[in-house]
């Protein structure tokens, strides 16, 4: 691969998201194996879903990655090599693992001629942070490494230094992991101390207040309303009753609730839910009034105290200019509108930064019109300086634009036939977002399905007709909450 271009990888939830990805600049995508994937609960991709996928990417000249990336208890090795042997007929472009056990028995069944050789690409669950690990990887018979999240834009290019003949791949975008099998970054999250260099200040044993809170469509985490959130919320008062939420909207007793979770045979795979392990919490650290942070749980476990999303948008120039091979962004469980967003905005920026071009600032406000848990640039920069802080800023909702429809269908006299996903109306200036270019158009007029003028497009599901001039058939909408011209 010419490093000068590196490869831009996006996530594919299902295979609209693949095409979306393609369709907005992406050279390969990434998509889970049932069962074998961290994506397990939100994967839309089974066998036939994962052939189709494969042969439309190598129709496009594509390439298609299958992540298989879990880190395997007995069980699961037992019927790995069973269940992977379909996903490995398909011919897909490399296979995303972690388990070095199951590296070792997919690497033997190449060998031994089973198996065609497909490439194996260490996911970031393995934690390569240095260029020793890439070697070793490289040696087992690995052909990318996906380094660490951890590592910062100097330690990246000391191991392209160390390693050149290994290709190697860097997440530029999406959300961040506070924690992964006890190796945990609260320390490091609060007081900047790493835990995995033994300067833990034990975040975890702080104490903690609880407020009830609910998850929205576009996946924000809000208080629910009334649930004890005073100024600022951080002012949640314990109930005088013992009930579980009462307890839960108080001071968290971790003793008693572990008691009750054993008492209630609350294992993993085994034994009844807690009643109210489905709802979202947020955290408030006690030094910390008013700073809540999402507590969320699925079957793989819980997620803590969850950090800001990446944005490395605007460190693309010096990964290109380091020599990585492949920029990723994360998401299979985002919309259609995030892939397309992101592919589009990362395309322009390793374009720009291939051709010698400046970074475009524009790219940033771009990525504002995303929902998320506002903007980092990680750890690939230690210490941003102070003039680059508005780089770290983000909200917990787009403050640019909102993503509201999908064109599905273009009449000969311009109408276009569009699915809202949120609220739009007549006097709206509307983003249109597709492949060819995106512009801006203000809303005139709106027919209803049938025919008849309307005023207002409420939220999904709803098919609206909206007058958008030139062809825009598979656009993407989103409506503009800044003017066009007032971003700087």
């Amino acid at each position: 691969m010419d490093r000068t271009a590196p490869e831009l990888l996006l996530p594919a939830g299902s295979l609209a998201h693949l095409r979306a990805a393609f369709d907005f600049g992406a050279d390969a995508v990434y998509a889970g194996q049932p069962r074998y994937s961290l994506r397990a609960r939100n994967n839309a991709f089974r066998l036939e879903q994962l052939a189709q996928g494969i042969a439309e990417a190598h129709a496009r000249g594509k390439r298609f990655f299958v992540t298989s990336n879990l880190i395997a208890h007995n069980d699961k090795v037992r019927t790995y090599l069973r269940d992977l042997a379909p996903v490995v007929e398909l011919h897909p472009d490399a296979l995303i693992m972690a388990d070095a056990g199951l590296i070792m028995l997919v690497r033997e069944e190449m060998e031994r001629g089973r198996w065609p050789e497909i490439p194996i690409h260490l996911s970031v669950q393995a934690n390569t942070t240095n260029w020793a690990a890439v070697k070793f990887w490289q040696r087992a018979g690995v052909a990318r490494i996906i380094l660490s999240r951890e590592l910062s834009l100097e330690e990246i290019a000391q191991i392209r230094e160390a390693c050149p003949d290994v290709e190697l791949e860097v997440f530029v975008h999406g959300a961040l992991c506070i924690a992964y099998s006890g190796r945990c970054l609260l320390s490091g999250y609060f007081n900047r101390r790493d835990p995995n260099q033994g300067t833990c200040t034990n975040a975890c044993r702080w104490r903690y207040r609880t407020h009830a809170a609910d998850e929205t469509e576009t996946g924000n985490v809000e208080p629910l309303a009334g649930a004890g959130c005073g100024s600022g919320c951080g002012g949640a008062q314990a109930p005088d009753d013992d009930t579980t939420a009462g307890r839960l909207s108080a001071d968290f007793d971790f003793a008693y609730e572990q008691a009750q979770a054993e008492a209630m045979r609350a294992t993993t795979g085994d034994g009844r839910r807690h009643p109210l392990a489905d709802r979202v919490w947020l955290l408030e650290e006690a030094s910390r009034p008013g700073e809540l942070m999402p507590v969320m749980e699925d079957e793989h476990g819980t997620y803590i105290l969850n950090s800001r999303d990446l944005r490395a948008v605007e460190y693309v120039q010096d990964l290109v200019r380091i020599g990585v091979d492949s920029l990723k962004i994360e998401g299979r469980t985002k919309s259609v509108y995030y892939v397309a967003r992101t592919a589009q905005v990362y395309r322009q920026a390793i374009d720009d930064a291939v051709a010698g071009r400046p970074f475009d600032p524009a790219l940033l406000h771009a990525l504002e019109g995303l929902a998320s848990r506002g903007y980092t640039s990680g750890l690939l920069v230690r210490r941003p300086a102070q003039a680059y802080q508005n780089y770290d800023q983000g909200h917990s909702t787009p403050t640019r634009s909102q993503y509201v429809g999908d064109v599905l269908d273009v009449r000969a006299d311009g109408w276009a036939l569009v699915e809202t996903k949120n609220r739009f109306a007549v006097g709206d200036e509307l983003e249109v977002i597709h492949p060819a270019g995106n512009r801006c158009v203000r809303v005139e007029r709106m027919q209803n399905a049938d025919g008849e003028p309307i005023t207002v497009a409420a939220g999904n599901p709803l098919r609206v007709w909206v007058p958008l001039g030139e062809p825009v058939r598979g656009a993407l909408l989103a409506r503009r909450l800044v003017p066009q011209g007032a971003e700087a």
